[in-house]
């Protein structure tokens, strides 16, 4: 009886899943595998709250799978050594992966495949699971990858997108593959207080609500910092608990402002995933040197500490970073806001300010923090790197009764 493997990483869903679906359709038996990768802690991307959601979309990817007749198979260690031990253990023909464009992603997946084929197994590594255009496909007549969203986006518009897959009926798992405990939200220390709720049930739930109610003003509500009109589903899309192709599709059949708003938002998502597999080492280099010389960690200390604690007397800015500390989640036009306080008023190092969202971000996505702290920084790919969001006419333009600020900084309630 053959089996497939199926390694989860941030496609942690059961509909429109395409390396699950592979996996069952060449196999009878399949493993639903994710392995707790003790590389991503010694990295420092083991952040507090992104390990509780992450607990949070692992009993709700087991539930679904048990529903179905299966199981979630959890290990912990060398992600490699785990997956190669399961296919043994299974004697699996084939492992089923969804492709990423960071450079520990390439790594992994460079190390899995030479691992497998020594042993005679095979790696089948799936696109449009975690984007909704794969990057390298939409590209410019003269260079690898667009630099310029508005013509990236123009040619991206007109790729034609998969349909989406239904979720499978059954799962056959093989018995006696032997699974670690699943870890709990309970467990982990330090995470946010207002932590939202991870798992793709939830996701579905939030989704639902969106397009029912939240989409058609988007366009007209999408900066308004006190009316929160955004989706925040950024957190789903980024353990792929959905599917940015399910999305693009469902927010295209409704039509409208709104509609053509939100897909223009995560077509900025894969524009940054383009640029980034591309470009790797704009994770951590400039994109565009501006030869800034930045002020240092330590030299900027005090004015880093005021910033990271929400005490800088602006009042935008204080409401934002308060909120992230809270929420582990911040409105999008404040996250432009706060990143051009840190980088251009007072002249810090973007990659401190990239750093500090990581360390809070629910949802910190790597392609999508590292490049638009470059944007902001001007060291990206805005066309205009000077540019400066000055953080008083902003609070008056998108606060401008100053609700967003009151519920944030109590100690201006009363103003």
């Amino acid at each position: 009886m053959n089996v497939s493997v199926v390694l989860f990483t941030c496609d942690l869903r059961l509909h429109d899943h395409p390396p699950l679906r592979a996996a069952l359709d060449g196999a009878r038996q399949v493993v639903p595998l994710f392995v707790r990768d003790r590389a991503v802690a010694a990295a420092g991307f083991d952040a507090p709250n992104r390990r509780a959601f992450l607990a949070d979309c692992l009993r709700d990817l087991d539930a679904g799978l048990r529903e179905r007749g299966g199981r979630l198979v959890v290990r912990s260690g060398d992600v490699v050594a785990e997956v190669c031990r399961v296919a043994a253990e299974t004697d699996a023909d084939e492992v089923h992966l969804a492709a990423d464009v960071s450079a520990f992603a390439h790594r992994r997946e460079r190390r899995l495949r030479r691992a497998l084929e020594a042993e005679g197994r095979r790696l089948h590594v799936h696109d449009t699971v975690t984007w909704a255009v794969t990057p390298g496909t939409v590209t410019p007549s003269s260079s690898d990858h667009f630099a310029v969203f508005t013509p990236y986006f123009r040619h991206w518009s007109q790729h034609r997108l998969r349909d989406p897959l239904a979720p499978p009926r059954t799962v056959r798992v093989p018995d006696g593959v032997g699974s670690g405990r699943l870890p709990t939200r309970e467990e982990v220390s330090e995470r946010s207080a207002g932590l939202a709720a991870g798992g793709e049930r939830e996701g579905r739930r939030r989704l639902a609500a969106w397009l029912r109610s939240g989409l058609a003003g988007y366009a007209d509500g999408q900066d308004d910092l006190a009316g929160d009109a955004t989706s925040r589903l950024s957190p789903h899309l980024h353990f792929g608990t959905l599917s940015p192709v399910e999305l693009v599709h469902r927010a295209r059949r409704a039509g409208g402002p709104g509609a053509e708003a939100f897909v223009r938002q995560l077509a900025w998502r894969d524009f940054h995933r383009q640029v980034l597999a591309a470009r790797p080492e704009a994770a951590s280099a400039d994109y565009r040197t501006k030869h800034d010389r930045w002020r240092s960690e330590h030299t900027a200390h005090a004015d880093i500490e005021t910033w990271r604690a929400g005490r800088t007397g602006y009042p935008v800015i204080d409401a934002a970073m308060r909120q992230l500390r809270h929420e582990g989640w911040m409105h999008n036009r404040a996250r432009l806001l706060t990143a051009s306080f840190l980088a251009k008023t007072l002249y810090v190092d973007w990659r401190v300010g990239a750093r500090h969202f990581l360390d809070l971000l629910v949802d910190g996505d790597l392609a999508n923090n590292q490049m638009n702290w470059q944007w902001v920084a001007g060291t990206g790919t805005d066309t205009r790197p000077n540019r400066v969001l000055n953080p008083v006419v902003q609070g008056r333009r998108h606060d401008p009764d100053g609700a967003y600020v009151r519920r944030w900084v109590p100690e201006l309630r009363e103003v």
